[in-house]
């Protein structure tokens, strides 16, 4: 008797290379990444992050390098973060015309102007107390940040910078960066609002590489509970109604499930961000040999598209970009 065999064999599609490459439904490309750069006053300066291997803070000519590089590459934008030289209670230094994120856009607008450049604006590495904003007491006063964020961006976008990025997760800081923006002729700069940020465990490495740790509590007062997720689509509509022209949703690893309701339900540009403990934790996990580094990267970002994310921040933008190249038929 002829034995019974499956008929429907979805083995035959997965073959070879050029039949997965074939029937492929989620694709990446080096245009959808943003690599981020910290940035600092100086020359020659290239000081590595301890515990983010492969990241460095730069002086802007350093930093000038590593964004030629990932335009080269086709990676779609950059995004800045700046160190200044000094710090204050109101976090002065992040409107200063010649602070290091703004020479860094104006340098970078010369040189590669095709790359797009977006501005991290927040108040936490400018502040003596590490905070997003400023404090009253212990806490932070919503109403009196939001006009220094609104200079901090305005700043920003007269230096040349194409998309603001608040990230600071007061109330209202949308409506009113865009009413400075508008007011100061600025009308064409874009708005990508961190719309989506949960109060991460995954943050750490990121806060020695911007210097930003708060000296005092947490800032789980002004970030998002983890556990929520009605609450994500509020924030991101509310951002919305306030002039936001894209969202973001950060951490992206822990968080798919918000990518693909935030997405779903707003319809908008939406970036999700490969923060750093979850690089940090890649990086560790390949260089004790305990996983392939390469392979988990992009599935780690591929799952990142996956869930709906049409635009990807990760410190992997340069090493997934060129792997990308290489494999590209």
């Amino acid at each position: 008797m002829t034995p019974e065999f499956p008929q429907v064999r979805p083995r035959r599609l997965r073959r070879t290379a050029a039949l997965r490459r074939l029937v492929r439904e989620t694709w990446l490309a080096p245009s959808q990444l943003v690599l981020p750069l910290f940035v600092r006053s100086g020359r020659g300066l290239r000081q590595p992050v301890e515990s983010m291997p492969g990241v460095s803070q730069t002086s802007v000519d350093e930093m000038l390098r590593d964004a030629e590089a990932a335009a080269e590459l086709g990676i779609g934008g950059v995004l800045l973060f700046g160190i200044p030289d000094r710090k204050d209670e109101v976090g002065s230094g992040a409107w200063d015309p010649r602070g290091p994120v703004q020479e860094a856009v104006r340098e970078l607008k010369r040189a590669v102007p095709e790359l797009v450049v977006i501005t991290d604006v927040c108040m936490c590495e400018y502040t003596d107390h590490g905070h997003c904003g400023v404090l009253e007491g212990a806490d932070v006063d919503n109403d009196a940040t939001l006009a220094l964020l609104a200079r901090a961006a305005v700043s920003h976008a007269e230096a040349g910078a194409d998309i603001v990025a608040p990230s600071d997760m007061m109330d209202g800081r949308v409506g009113a960066i865009r009413r400075a923006l508008d007011e100061a002729h600025h009308a064409e700069t874009v708005i990508l609002s961190y719309a989506v940020k949960y109060a991460s465990a995954f943050y750490g490495p990121f806060r020695e590489a911007a210097e930003s740790a708060p000296r005092s509590g947490d800032r789980r007062g002004y970030q998002m509970d983890p556990p929520n997720a009605d609450e994500a689509v509020r924030e991101a509509m509310l951002d919305i109604a306030e002039g936001a022209d894209a969202i973001m949703v950060k951490p992206a690893g822990p968080y798919l499930d918000i990518v693909t309701r935030v997405k779903a339900d707003t319809g908008y540009p939406l970036a999700a961000y490969q923060v750093s403990g979850e690089y940090a934790m890649i990086r560790a996990a390949a260089e004790r040999g305990w996983i392939d580094g390469d392979r988990a990267m992009m599935e780690s970002l591929i799952g990142i598209r996956r869930a709906g994310a049409d635009i990807i921040v990760t410190y992997f933008a340069t090493e997934a970009a060129k792997r990308l190249r290489a494999e590209r038929p």
